[in-house]
């Protein structure tokens, strides 16, 4: 067996053929780096490891972003919380990774979200302040990251007036105005992983999905192919797990611990179809709040719930009914009109690794989840295998450049900060504005397949969603199932009513495009 370093002819695109052909070449050659999970931080140290010239092997239990990466608040956020804990570190790091996604890496998948954060008349005048501080600091980082007011303008005072003008469904008698800033907002999550995947397939990386790793060493990792069946032994000069809130699975001395954070999705009728984001302070906690977020397309993003789940299965991400209540009521605390279930159009539960006791005098182990860091931290095991775990979407590239640099195998530095993910060419002529959106300069390629097989019309019961996206999640993208397509491609399960009515002519088409596609996922 000799090591080659592969490069890719077939550009960024995943699909079935592509994978086969990356399977023969990772079974017949030594990669330099075999990557363990297919989430935000395992595409990010597959695209580091080969934007650096390196061979990488990705290898995924079952489709990319199938975890937390998906489940997030999609928010790309400067770490305003942060800096309430005095985790300076963290928020600097947050700003600082802000701005490189913002003006370099996908700026087509992230747009200025303006925040009103309201000050009710039960939070004392005192703690007005404090918030008012925190985002004067919040502003500074800002600077220092170097992201210009054109990108994120900076944060203002706003009477009543003005938050009720914002807000229609703001109770006038219960708020006594707030503070205006700006945040980034990924259109999708699950779709920024892809994007980072795609654009290290393109530098070489082979991406392989639906291949569970079932023994890692140092040097290599056992695979069984649920998709085709068999067992490979990949072999490797380094293998990198990062598999997130299941990494305990590969060491069971990791401080770690898992948190819940429960999402509730509205009708922006609810809301009175508010023109910003709402953040609203919750009474017992110092840096803890809940928000409303509106989406360009869908519903408006309700949460956050903050709660330990060291025994919950992270594969259950249907969130407890008291967890849907909470967020209701803490939001209803600035409302003229309280939320109800009836406004509830879906919901989902996101599971975090947060990363406990990193020095002999931390508190994290015993903490609340609220109260512990969005750290990262990178782990080597006896037998040489790098544990990569914590941290945070936002931070993702940081995570991946510490992984690759703490290899000590690199041939050259880090070059992720400043290079763009397949679609951020803002150079297009596609017409179709949520395509743009949600697919940047790629949504050209979306128009041509839908022009080349008639599949222009909106599928019935969704958002919008064209026949073509289908093509382009089957052909380009790496959907194997049609539950790839319904849970991330185009993420219309997290409105159950809508998924189902959906179901039948996406299964239908799907097969039409790809005769080998399987419904539902073919997980052991």
């Amino acid at each position: 067996m000799t090591r080659t370093a592969s490069r890719s002819t077939n550009g960024p695109d995943l699909n079935r053929a592509r994978r086969d052909d990356d399977l023969a070449r990772a079974v017949d050659t030594v990669s330099d780096v075999i990557v363990v999970g297919g989430g935000i931080t395992g595409a990010g140290i597959a695209l580091d490891a080969a934007s650096r010239g390196l061979s990488v092997t990705l290898v995924e239990a079952r489709d990319l972003a199938y975890g937390t990466s998906r489940w997030s608040s999609k928010l790309i956020h400067g770490g305003l919380r942060y800096l309430a804990h005095g985790d300076f570190g963290v928020a600097w790091e947050s700003a600082r990774e802000r701005h490189h996604l913002m003006t370099a890496i996908a700026p087509h998948l992230i747009r200025p979200l303006p925040h009103v954060l309201v000050h009710p008349y039960h939070q004392s005048r005192s703690r007005d302040a404090v918030v008012r501080a925190g985002l004067g600091g919040a502003d500074a980082l800002r600077r220092l990251a170097g992201t210009s007011r054109s990108v994120l303008p900076g944060a203002r005072n706003l009477r009543i007036e003005t938050v009720s003008e914002l807000i229609p469904a703001i109770d006038r008698q219960r708020t006594r105005g707030g503070v205006g800033y700006w945040d980034g907002q990924l259109i999708d999550d699950a779709r920024l992983v892809f994007a980072v995947a795609r654009t290290a397939a393109a530098h070489g990386a082979r991406i392989l999905t639906r291949m569970r790793a079932t023994e890692v060493s140092g040097d290599e990792v056992v695979v069984h192919d649920t998709l085709r069946g068999g067992t490979h032994h990949l072999r490797a000069r380094q293998v990198v797990v990062a598999v997130g809130i299941w990494s305990g699975a590969w060491d069971d001395d990791l401080p770690m611990r898992l948190s819940r954070g429960t999402h509730v999705l509205l009708r922006p009728e609810a809301l009175g179809r508010p023109r910003v984001a709402v953040t609203v302070p919750v009474s017992e906690g110092k840096s803890r709040y809940v928000f409303a977020l509106p989406q360009p397309d869908g519903p408006i993003i309700a949460g956050l719930t903050d709660v330990a789940a060291d025994d919950a299965s992270p594969d259950d991400t249907h969130p407890p009914q008291s967890e849907v209540d909470w967020v209701l009521e803490h939001l209803s605390s600035v409302l003229h009109t309280s939320l109800t279930t009836r406004d509830v159009v879906g919901s989902y539960a996101g599971y975090r690794p947060l990363v406990t006791a990193l020095d002999s005098g931390s508190q994290d182990a015993s903490a609340a989840t609220a109260d512990i860091s969005r750290r990262h931290l990178i782990h080597r095991r006896a037998d040489g295998v790098t544990i990569v775990t914590g941290g945070k979407l936002t931070t993702y590239r940081r995570m991946a450049a510490d992984a690759i640099d703490s290899l000590g195998i690199a041939a050259s530095a880090c070059r992720t900060a400043t290079l763009p993910l397949v679609g951020a060419n803002s150079h297009t002529e596609a017409a179709d504005q949520r395509l743009l959106r949600r697919y940047g300069s790629e949504a050209v390629r979306i128009e041509e397949l839908a022009r080349e097989l008639g599949l222009q019309d909106v599928i019935p019961g969704t958002d919008g969603i064209v026949g073509a996206e289908i093509a382009h999640a089957i052909r380009h993208e790496g959907a194997l199932t049609v539950d790839d397509i319904l849970q991330r491609r185009t993420r219309l399960s997290v409105q159950p009513e809508l998924a189902e009515s959906a179901r039948p002519v996406i299964t239908s088409l799907a097969r039409s495009l790809d005769p080998d596609i399987v419904e539902f996922s073919v997980d052991p």
